[in-house]
């Protein structure tokens, strides 16, 4: 009789916790939010990672936290979604935080410096070597709370009208860059200016700037700048990656619902995956097109990138000098990218050096790197 009064008891509990369950999530609130994108709708795996965020969060609250997404431009300049997060203006963005260095230069070590670390190094740093600790003290100066949320990996280092053969023939240079890299090139007599991605192929097709960066082959393609510059030069040493992060205005994600910061970091890390996967899927086939249709690929000379590598460790040693923030951000970044170099130097670089030269895949078309070895 025990026996039989119990298993009556616990089937009365069984479908009284699967009452239960839906009344919890019923009894979430409905929740609205507008995130601006400093990217235009046209760049499906910048702007298409924002969307994928949005539409993860809403399955993941069945529909009760929704995110709608703007495009740069819609309800404010893309350069601007920092400033919106921290007024409250929107409650959350997507953005590239070095665009931000005017504020604060240690906002570029949340996206890229110059020969900085590259995508899953960058990870490690963020995830598992105090990074993300050192960028959210930052971030809640500015009353914003940040997460990971995309990676292009190592970028091209963009498209000239001209060859770069000579650090000389950089001086006079007018190039779109973004980050701390227009900086570095400015000593070396580039002259760097700051234009939104929407805005890029006018101005260099009307002459405005000499010379662009962006991402690489699957983005560039899409804007167009190979019909008005024809030497696609590499590596983009200003980027060995370039993290996208979700920035979230810190009094609306406090007021959110703990499930809710769950779902929306959840939805973060899988586009932290996600965007990477995509453009070393889309880029190879995308330079293919590119070199086909014209486009002449050139290297940096040797003695180029080492003027530029001097550079920026000049500008390292002034930025700190000059800014508590950096510095500190820094000399943790710093140690934490050369022990990552040593690692790497043992078995990732040595695999890498030896397939690419031992198996050599059909070059993309004439115009590509020629393959050493």
């Amino acid at each position: 009789m025990k026996r039989r009064a119990f298993l009556k008891k616990a089937a009365v509990g069984l479908a009284a916790g699967a009452v239960a369950a839906p009344a919890i999530a019923q009894s979430q609130p409905g929740i609205k939010w507008r995130m601006a994108s400093s990217f235009p709708k046209s760049l499906d795996a910048l702007f298409g990672t924002a969307e994928q965020i949005a539409s993860r969060v809403s399955k993941l609250t069945e529909g009760k936290f929704e995110i709608r997404v703007f495009a740069a431009g819609e309800i404010l300049p893309a350069l601007q979604v920092l400033d919106a997060v921290q007024n409250g203006t929107v409650e959350c963005g997507q953005s590239a935080s070095y665009y931000y260095i005017g504020k604060n230069p240690a906002f570029a070590f949340d996206t890229a410096i110059p020969f900085g670390m590259n995508a899953r190094q960058q990870n490690a740093w963020m995830y598992y070597g105090g990074g993300i600790e050192l960028m959210r003290g930052l971030f809640k100066q500015y009353n914003i709370i940040q997460f990971p949320a995309g990676n292009t990996g190592t970028q091209m280092a963009g498209w000239y009208r001209k060859e770069i053969k000579t650090v000389a023939d950089l001086k006079g240079l007018k190039m779109r860059i973004g980050g701390l890299a227009g900086q570095v090139l400015a000593k070396l007599g580039v002259v760097p200016q700051q234009i939104a991605g929407g805005e890029i192929y006018q101005a260099l097709e009307r002459g405005t700037i000499d010379a662009t960066e962006w991402v690489g082959p699957y983005d560039d393609e899409k804007l167009g700048f190979n019909k008005v510059a024809k030497f696609y030069y590499y590596p983009g040493w200003w980027e060995g990656s370039a993290q996208l992060s979700i920035y979230v205005n810190l009094k609306q994600w406090k007021a959110l619902p703990k499930a809710y910061q769950e779902a929306l970091e959840v939805a973060c890390a899988d586009a932290n995956v996600h965007m990477l996967a995509k453009y070393d899927a889309r880029n190879t086939e995308a330079l293919r097109r590119l070199v086909s249709a014209g486009t002449q690929l050139r290297a940096f000379p040797r003695p180029v990138m080492e003027a530029c590598l001097k550079a920026a460790d000049e500008l390292y040693g002034e930025l700190s000098a000059k800014n508590p923030d950096f510095k500190k951000i820094h000399e943790a970044w710093k140690k934490f990218r050369d022990d990552q170099w040593l690692w790497f130097r043992v078995a990732e670089n040595t695999y890498d050096n030896f397939v690419y030269s031992a198996r050599r895949p059909a070059a993309p078309a004439k115009g590509a790197p020629a393959k050493k070895g």
